[in-house]
């Protein structure tokens, strides 16, 4: 029970990797926050996991419902131990930059990159008292590409810089870290009437050096680490979770 007496927040918590990480944390003895724009899957969360999770409807690239949805769980939770930045639009493909609109491309931008921004700006008061942490959630691809996935990739560039621009900025009292997951399954962790088992290959796990394809509780375990004081000299830093699958040369 690392967490007892700790208050978390986590956006995008109701579903796949977000609704994983409130998971954790609440089985390790915090009381989570989860904030999510699918009011379905937040309060599906919050059912299943009881009354050491509460819930905040909000969309992150709202300056106003970021500002409340933090003033909302620091009021529940009577503190503000660590964000998890893990809400995000997260189909990549927008097919080709050609036909890609600014209206598409500035969605991505809105909740991708400035909604990690916003929440961690107005949880930083909270954040210090407390002497907390953030945990923002990039990806590799960040780090590599396919194609027709430029916003999608861009932000989570982004993401990954804000996170070393934030440590300096914010620390010695607010640690600051990214996880960048590979490809993580995340069908078993939706609300509960939408669950299923995922749809993989042989072929699917080839790929990654572990031998399979990640779970939520792969990047939960890992999130977890991060918020703990077992962490506690780490800042500034991005931790790739992917089985090893961006370090290993692929010929097809």
């Amino acid at each position: 029970m690392r967490f007892d007496g700790k208050v978390f927040l986590v956006t995008g918590g109701g579903r796949g990797i977000g609704r994983a990480i409130a998971k954790r944390l609440i089985d390790d003895g915090a009381r989570v926050c989860v904030v999510d724009a699918d009011r379905h899957a937040g309060l599906d969360a919050v059912r299943e996991y009881g009354e050491r999770a509460s819930f905040v409807r909000a969309d992150i690239s709202s300056e106003r419902d970021v500002r409340r949805a933090i003033a909302t769980c620091a009021r529940w939770g009577k503190r503000l131990d660590g964000v998890v930045n893990n809400a995000a639009i997260a189909d990549p493909d927008v097919g080709p930059i050609e036909s890609l609109s600014l209206v598409r491309w500035r969605k991505f931008l809105d909740v991708n990159l400035t909604g990690t921004f916003l929440v961690a700006k107005h949880a930083v008061v909270h954040l210090r008292r407390a002497r907390g942490s953030i945990i923002n959630l990039g990806s590799t691809r960040a780090l590599q590409s396919e194609r027709d996935t430029e916003p999608y990739a861009a932000c989570k560039g982004a993401v990954v810089a804000l996170t070393h621009a934030l440590a300096i900025s914010l620390g010695p009292r607010i640690r600051v870290n990214c996880i960048s997951p590979g490809w993580i399954a995340t069908d078993e962790l939706a609300p509960r009437d939408q669950r299923h088992r995922p749809r993989l290959r042989r072929e699917d796990h080839a790929q990654h050096p572990v031998g399979r394809v990640g779970r939520p509780d792969d990047i939960a375990n890992l999130c977890g680490w991060l918020l703990s004081d077992e962490a506690e000299f780490i800042t500034g830093q991005n931790f790739v979770a992917d089985g090893g699958m961006t370090r290993k040369m692929i010929y097809a």
